[in-house]
């Protein structure tokens, strides 16, 4: 599946008004990102399954759209399965699901998550009608779930991750496995009302053990995660300023190995859509970039 180098992911795409939800996938697949990632809730896909992405999957001609939130723990594989065969044969082949096993304090039957994913990927391979390999990325940070995704899945998702982690994962998937970390991004140019909107952004994940750990094995501290994060720590996770300089933090992804990154802008308004954003990053990343999109 060619997801093209750069995509857009938003949670504005499940929590935001339906008919701008349309109108923007339009817009984003003129503009050249070739994938939508439908972002979700940490540790669920609030729409239940995949007849969510119809609507955008209609809206457009080329996109490719991606649930990437679903957890393991809300949505049985055999649901799951029945409801990617359930998609009419042209969507299925423009669909990509992303999975996660979300968080102990968020799903209750959480435990031994990469035992518990190996099994659900099990499960899926068995269903009737199953979800293919390649129509399947896992959300994972650290190298044990991302070789089983080089192994059992398209490829991975890091999120809240630095192009120096991105190239950690390379190492580790090898040449081959789909790599496409979501960058979080802040376009404005003012340090202080910057900062605070990246720590809002980042604040839900700095109690959840597998990113603490993540970060830490990547050089950061106990004193960088304290007090919303320090400086070094949030500007190395979430881009902050100019449209260009958004636009050279997704190519330091792709320099450090990704095939593809998903470009989340956040903004003061939750689920807010942000076309004026969206269109200033796409001005500014080098044009045969967006072209691989069409």
């Amino acid at each position: 599946m060619d997801v093209s180098p750069v995509g857009v992911w938003s949670t504005a795409f499940t929590h935001g008004d339906p008919d701008r939800a349309r109108a923007a996938a339009c817009e984003l697949e003129e503009l050249g990102y070739g994938t939508l990632w439908l972002g979700g809730i940490p540790g669920g896909n609030p729409s239940g399954d995949l007849y969510s992405s119809l609507a955008l999957l209609t809206a457009t001609k080329h996109t490719i759209v991606a649930p990437s939130c679903v957890s393991i723990w809300n949505l049985p594989p055999g649901r799951l399965a029945a409801a990617y065969r359930g998609l009419p044969a042209p969507y299925r082949r423009r669909t990509l699901v992303g999975l996660a096993v979300s968080h102990a304090e968020i799903a209750s039957a959480y435990q031994r998550p990469y035992t518990a994913m190996s099994a659900y990927l099990d499960a899926l391979d068995v269903s009737a009608g199953p979800l293919p390999k390649s129509a399947r990325i896992l959300g994972a940070h650290r190298p044990l779930m991302t070789q089983l995704a080089a192994d059992r899945a398209a490829g991975v998702q890091p999120y809240l991750v630095p192009p120096s982690h991105t190239a950690r994962a390379r190492a580790v998937l090898g040449a081959g496995p789909l790599l496409a970390p979501v960058q979080t991004s802040v376009v404005d140019t003012d340090p202080v009302t910057a900062r605070a909107t990246a720590r809002r952004a980042i604040s839900p994940y700095l109690t959840k053990p597998n990113y603490v750990r993540t970060w830490l094995e990547g050089g950061f501290t106990q004193d960088d995660l304290a007090a919303g994060g320090s400086d070094r720590f949030v500007d190395s996770l979430v881009v902050w300023g100019s449209a260009d300089v958004v636009a050279r933090r997704v190519l330091a992804h792709l320099e450090a190995g990704a095939d593809h990154v998903a470009l989340q802008i956040v903004t003061d308004t939750p689920h807010a859509f942000p076309i004026t954003a969206w269109r200033a990053v796409a001005e500014r990343l080098p044009r045969a970039l967006v072209l691989q999109a069409h």
